[in-house]
């Protein structure tokens, strides 16, 4: 069920018996998304960059989704970024640590080496391969951090230990998409902030922090204030919004670096240039108010939904047959989701 949505309403057009399931997949958009996203193309057509009346029209949707998409993340309008999704938001800020690790340096002739990148071995492929990439490349180094067997969490002091002199970025998910267990991320924040100032005493590179929010918003508490990170992934699908992301940056381009894959018009203030998707756009700002209006309610429904599964399964079963695979002593996870194995004999999961 989404935010804003009665069952009825949440039901997926699935076959005759069959229920789904995959949530953190992909999610049903919401029908007043896709109402906006209607509207949007009947009424906002034009080209927002267009100084006449349709123009303008599309301008002050894509103004207003920006809004409330910053009001989502208790962010700025000026500090989201619109993208085609997660997967680019995320290439977008390895590209810019890159970048700036580099463009850092005291004078043109210096050199710290190869940039480095600590990251954990749980996250999207969308911040993994990129890495795995540059470090073939021979253009970054990466430190892939082993989630901890007792918590289910990249612990912080193992983070903080991967990191060296030529660290740039540290980028760690803010809740695993298979287990739901939700990363230290605040703290991991406040201690990287904290080295940063000897850091910058010793002549070394800032180190900037990233998460990939995409499991948590709309499930969960999620302020960037608060999380006090530089750069947050946003992705529209996994919200009952449409398939379009944003990201999050702390004060683009002055007190955060952010730097452009992509040239062209001028749009996004260049940080991301391309005519806007307006239909998608507005479709993503009604997600949007609909996670700022309604994720507490959801939050606890979908604890009480999944409490509910899980005691069912052990009663069905036994619970000496069902092992809880994301039941990690002091870690939090997401409301929505359950990891669990069926055990006995002859049992044999699909091809």
């Amino acid at each position: 069920m989404g935010p804003g949505m009665d069952p009825a309403e949440a039901r997926c057009e699935e076959p005759e018996g069959r229920v789904y399931l995959d949530y953190n997949a992909t999610t049903p958009p919401a029908p007043e998304v896709v109402q906006a996203v209607r509207d949007a193309m009947s009424q906002a057509w034009g080209n927002p960059s267009s100084s006449y009346p349709a123009g303008r029209k599309a301008k002050e949707h894509i103004g207003s989704a920006r809004e409330s998409v910053a009001r989502m993340v208790g962010g700025r309008p000026e500090d989201i970024i619109f993208t085609s999704g997660g997967t680019e938001a995320n290439n977008m800020v390895i590209h810019t640590a890159c970048r700036h690790f580099h463009d850092s340096q005291a004078t043109p002739g210096d050199s710290w080496g190869t940039p480095h990148i600590v990251t954990s071995s749980v996250e999207h492929d969308s911040v993994r391969l990129p890495l795995e990439q540059l470090v073939k490349e021979g253009l970054a180094e990466a430190t892939f951090v082993p989630v901890s067997q007792r918590s289910g969490r990249a612990e912080v002091d193992d983070v903080l230990a991967a990191i060296r002199s030529t660290t740039c970025l540290v980028s760690i998910m803010l809740a695993n998409n298979e287990t739901g267990v939700i990363m230290p991320v605040m703290e991991l924040s406040q201690r990287v902030h904290a080295l940063n100032q000897r850091r910058v005493a010793e002549g070394l590179p800032r180190i900037l922090v990233h998460t990939d929010a995409a499991q948590m918003i709309g499930k969960g508490r999620v302020d960037v204030q608060e999380l006090g990170v530089d750069y947050l992934t946003i992705v529209g699908h996994k919200f009952y919004g449409p398939r379009i992301g944003a990201l999050y940056v702390r004060g683009p381009g002055t007190t955060t670096p952010l730097h452009p894959m992509l040239f062209g018009g001028g749009q996004e203030r260049s940080f991301r240039p391309g005519t806007e998707n307006t239909p998608m756009i507005a479709g993503l700002g009604k997600a949007a108010e609909l996670v700022s209006k309604n994720w507490e309610t959801y939050e606890a429904h979908m604890q009480d939904v999944r409490d509910y599964l899980e005691a069912k399964l052990e009663a069905s079963f036994g619970k000496q047959r069902i092992h809880h695979n994301s039941h990690f002593t002091g870690s939090k996870r997401l409301c929505n989701t359950s990891n669990f194995s069926i055990l006995g004999p002859g049992l044999q999961g699909p091809p």
